[in-house]
């Protein structure tokens, strides 16, 4: 039988990484609005061999990389225990589909209507991780059903296989296709008024692991579960730091074309997040890993710890559907939209952070007073 699920510090390790990705995500769209130098170049289409990639506006650009798939990996985790909850409440298995159908369908709609205006504007509908996440959900009514091993070889399988589906799509002369773009690569289309950043499949695959994750954690005694974890996530991590160590150094296969110019720190770390790469889920989820072994630990001993950033990642959509407006509002009133640096870039996401920060601790307390209904949601 399945453990309780874990409260208290398990759950806290999970906030505290969320809130750590939420401040690293401020900081990239922060060099989006201010930063006339940024880099935007994670993909074979964006990417012209040879040019030049400068280290600090790399670093800055490569740091919220372990953003979008640690957020990925964490929902299906946190989706496996909440449905887990309802479950042991005697919720009906059709009744629990609709509500992560209903998760799923929100998400879609917030990236189209919401969180395009902050990002590129009005006229312009743009699925990016949101449309990724609410996508998995509504494959996971389904999914969920399978047992841990079998998930897992999915999650797996169609993190390997989207390479290969990206050179059947150009085989078939289908690669710049919508279809093509919303499962498998990313695309632009309608002379850039829809705009594909986050193919489903690749990510579905993340979403699929991290249900196995929660699922595990379920499994675990719940004495000594943190420690459990802890080795358990350290092992995974070590072992997908390895996967990109291997197809990074091969720089053939599992690169998603992107390939190395040469041995530099940039080159090894310039790996593809459009689609994502098998380099680099490797490279983040390995470091998401580590980071959540460590979290597990230091949360059991000090329950304290962080709480900014547990703070932050409780209510980790809430903040996210704010601070792009705020960011994007805030550079267009100061008439510096992109055209500062990266100076502009950390303070104009410390005080993103800040200013934030009281409306996060107040929807928090409020959403614990308040249960269900549509705060269940956000």
């Amino acid at each position: 039988m399945a453990s309780p699920a874990p409260r208290g510090a398990r759950l806290a390790a999970i906030d505290v990484l969320r809130g750590l990705v939420m401040v690293l995500m401020t900081v990239d769209h922060s060099s989006d609005v201010f930063n006339a130098g940024r880099l935007f170049t994670d993909s074979v289409g964006m990417w012209t061999p040879g040019s030049p990639l400068p280290l600090w506006q790399f670093l800055t650009r490569w740091i919220s990389h372990l953003c979008a798939p640690t957020f990925v990996l964490l929902a299906g985790t946190a989706l496996a225990l909440s449905t887990a909850g309802r479950m042991a409440r005697g919720e009906s298995a059709g009744s629990i589909d609709r509500h992560i159908a209903l998760r799923g369908v929100l998400l879609i709609v917030l990236d189209v209507v919401w969180m395009g205006l902050g990002l590129v504007g009005p006229g312009v509908v743009l699925l990016q991780v949101l449309y990724a996440i609410g996508g998995s959900f509504l494959a996971m009514t389904l999914l969920r059903r399978l047992p841990s091993r079998a998930l897992l070889a999915v999650g797996l399988g169609l993190i390997v296989l989207d390479e290969p589906l990206m050179m059947a799509t150009s085989l078939l002369h289908v690669d710049r296709s919508v279809p093509a773009a919303l499962f498998v690569s990313f695309g632009f289309f309608l002379q850039g008024h829809f705009i594909v950043g986050y193919a489903l499949l690749p990510w579905l695959g993340i979403m699929c692991c991290g249900w196995v994750l929660g699922r595990k954690l379920l499994e675990w005694p719940e004495a000594g579960r943190s420690a459990k974890a802890a080795r358990v996530l350290a092992v995974w991590g070590a072992g997908l730091l390895a996967v990109f160590v291997v197809v990074r150094g091969a720089n053939s296969f599992g690169n998603a074309f992107l390939f190395r110019d040469d041995g530099s720190l940039q080159q090894w770390l310039h790996v593809s997040k459009y689609p994502p790469s098998v380099a680099y889920d490797g490279l983040e989820l390995g470091i998401a890993c580590l980071l959540l072994a460590g979290l597990f630990v230091v949360m059991e001993r000090r329950p304290g710890f962080a709480e900014p950033l547990r703070t932050l990642g409780s209510v980790a959509l809430f903040y996210y559907l704010l601070h792009v407006h705020l960011l994007a509002a805030a550079s267009y009133l100061l008439g510096v939209h992109g055209k500062l640096g990266l100076g502009a870039t950390y303070l104009g996401a410390l005080v993103c952070v800040l200013a934030l920060y009281p409306a996060c601790v107040w929807y928090r307390g409020y959403k614990a007073r308040n249960p269900g209904g549509w705060r269940q949601y956000v």
